[in-house]
């Protein structure tokens, strides 16, 4: 059987150049599908079994974040539940994945896939729930359905809480960690829920980009739109998944918002806040720490040590998405960063961070997101 490169199927994305022989498999990352950005692969290789295979990306090195592939290994798996890093190298323009797969078909990608299917249901299986409302927001760009999870019921003075994941759908981690949360928030169990179910309100949105998802891009939707610079003036056209939410934010109000994403550069958990617009308050930086205190009792993954550090504020501040909530309802908003790598204060050279530790913290978050609830009383 020869070898065959492939990447039709959900989130597939690859460009070969050659692929005639195992041991010198040649191929570029693909651009989203509507911008100039290449990060995101995701492909098959089939008729390698016990064959050495060198897979070298060529065009890495003009990747949007080249430092991503700097102690970085690839993610495999035969079966696409079970996902390990294979050993890769990065000389400054070339990636290079070496394998000798153990069985005909592999899966190779840059981080563990979270398919439109599973989004489907994972939505199915929270409307099964008590006090849980699946609602349709509207249609994006390709015309998927665009929904949010309402969870608890809404009562006067119960708090809203939003949680939104995925303005860039190739930071799959973010999906994850919801479903982690969305487990544990379901749970009737889980002392930490029943809190908060009596106290708040949850509007959970696990997937603002469903088309770049399933287009496999990085970080833009299917008209070439970064949502998470659209937050001051999104339009139906361009970015309807940002119109929507936006509008149902100042519908229901906010009380605390996290954005959960993916850092392509950084091995730790972190959050970023708002301390750039020039309103944040004394109170406002009081709460951001708190947040992350309690995070850290909460769950040793996440730290505040390492970060992005305190940027200026400009033009492009309130077109993403926490700063822009935090201004516009004077709530705490953070968003919320994972790594596609690993985290170095924990690392697990199996499988490095993955989909099942991003979904254990997801449901260690309820945690501090109660203390921060409270605090507001």
């Amino acid at each position: 059987m020869s070898i065959k490169i492939s990447s039709q199927f959900d989130a597939g994305a690859i460009e070969i150049v050659n692929a005639t022989s195992a041991n010198a498999i040649d191929l570029n990352i693909r651009k989203d599908s509507h911008a100039d950005i290449t990060q995101w692969f995701y492909f098959r290789l089939q008729g390698a079994q016990g064959q050495a295979c060198t897979m070298r990306l060529l065009n890495a090195g003009q990747a949007a974040y080249p430092a991503g592939w700097e102690d970085y290994n690839a993610m495999a798996s035969y079966d696409r539940i079970n996902w390990f890093r294979v050993p890769t190298t990065f000389d400054g323009q070339v990636m290079t994945i070496e394998h000798t797969p153990g069985m005909d078909s592999v899966y190779y990608a840059y981080f563990e896939p979270y398919s439109f299917e599973r989004h489907l249901e994972l939505l199915d299986r929270a409307q099964m729930s008590e006090g849980v409302r699946l609602l349709d927001l509207g249609s994006t760009v390709d015309g998927r359905d665009l929904n949010m999870l309402v969870i608890g019921e809404p009562a006067a003075g119960k708090k809203k809480v939003w949680v939104i994941a995925r303005q860039h759908p190739g930071e799959t981690m973010a999906e994850w960690f919801v479903e982690g949360m969305l487990d544990a928030l379901l749970d009737p169990a889980h002392p930490f829920a029943r809190q908060l179910l009596n106290e708040t309100v949850f509007y959970v949105v696990p997937n603002m980009n469903p088309d770049g998802s399933v287009r496999g891009n990085l970080r833009t939707n299917a008209a070439g739109a970064n949502l998470n610079r659209e937050w001051l003036q999104p339009t139906m056209e361009r970015s309807p998944e940002v119109f929507l939410v936006k509008q149902k934010m100042h519908e229901v109000g906010v009380d605390l918002c996290l954005d959960v994403h993916g850092d392509e550069g950084l091995p730790y958990v972190f959050v970023a806040g708002s301390e750039s617009l020039p309103n944040f308050t004394p109170e406002q930086a009081a709460a951001q720490k708190r947040f992350s205190d309690d995070f850290k009792i909460a769950s040793p993954d996440f730290q505040d040590v390492h970060g992005y550090g305190e940027s200026p504020y400009t033009e492009e501040t309130l077109t993403m998405g926490s700063p822009h909530i935090t201004h516009a309802f004077g709530c705490l908003s953070l968003t919320l960063e994972l790594p596609f790598k690993d985290n170095a204060n924990d690392p697990d050279p199996q499988v490095g961070w993955d989909g099942a530790r991003s979904a254990r913290l997801g449901a260690a978050v309820l945690q501090p997101v109660l203390q921060s609830i409270r605090a507001l009383k």
